[in-house]
């Protein structure tokens, strides 16, 4: 196959946190961008989300019509040495003029596409290569970005998804991962879970269970563990009227159940 060879360079802070309007203020964002540069990949890739937050324009594009192209195509309206590309798969960010950027914009999408996005594109001098039935190809676009574009290094800069979208197709030829000096602190609520997580938890529920490993597992779900700072659960009435608190038990509570449920039931009963 024929493609760029694709860097994935990321900056996170120290626990784990990639979220860039937070890792542009930790300690070692300079060097993040210094090692970039280092990597000499002058084309970069980003995702629709991070393109909307930092580069497009605000705003959504909004067809008149709903034609989609339907077959596979690009447009070329820059040479350049690198260019900067965007997976917008169903084409709805906005842009100013591109043509004359050091890094000319080039926005992967689908063949659902709509011809008039890709229009307003050509009238903005933007390059664009469409392809994929429902989502963008990324082996095919790649090879396109070589051949067509003669792409020979990229590095993928954009967030979780788009990164991993790339790692899913055996598109990644590196990773560099930039680790800042500071911690996000932010509580995360995603429900999806972690690898290591899963396959901790299929381990133990096959060792017990080992009927199951002929199970075939089709979705997963992760949840909020309410867990009191000191381990401790909080039972007992609050300032307003009726309104009474059984909550923290963490991982404890099915096991605690029953003991919970006595004083529950008496502070309930005694209001106290």
């Amino acid at each position: 196959m024929n493609k760029p060879y694709i860097v994935c360079h990321m900056m996170t802070s120290v626990d784990g946190r990639i979220d860039c309007t937070m890792t542009e203020h930790l300690p070692g964002v300079q060097e993040y961008y210094d090692t970039l540069d280092a990597l000499d990949a002058p084309t970069r890739i980003s995702g629709r989300v991070t393109a909307e937050l930092e580069m497009a324009l605000p705003g959504k594009f909004e067809a008149k019509t709903a034609e989609a192209l339907g077959k596979e195509a690009f447009s070329k309206a820059a040479d350049a040495e690198g260019y900067e590309i965007v997976v917008d798969t169903h084409g709805t960010l906005l842009w100013g003029e591109s043509a004359e950027d050091e890094r000319p914009l080039l926005i992967l999408t689908s063949e659902q596409v709509s011809k008039e996005y890709l229009a307003y594109l050509n009238g903005k001098h933007i390059s664009w290569i469409a392809c994929g039935k429902e989502h963008v190809d990324l082996k095919r676009a790649c090879e396109m970005l070589a051949a067509e574009f003669d792409v020979k290094r990229a590095a993928a800069v954009g967030g979780g998804h788009i990164n991993a979208g790339f790692l899913a197709a055996g598109l990644l030829d590196e990773v560099s991962i930039l680790i800042g000096a500071g911690i996000d602190g932010y509580n995360g609520y995603g429900q999806r879970g972690s690898y290591p997580v899963i396959e901790h938890t299929l381990q133990a529920i096959v060792e017990m269970f080992p009927v199951l490993s002929r199970v075939r597992m089709n979705r997963q779900w992760g949840g909020i563990v309410d867990t009191t700072p000191d381990a401790c659960p909080i039972i007992g009435k609050t300032p307003v009227q009726n309104l009474f608190f059984n909550c923290g038990w963490g991982t404890g509570g099915f096991k605690a159940t029953p003991g919970s449920g006595n004083v529950f039931a008496a502070t309930l009963a005694k209001g106290e």
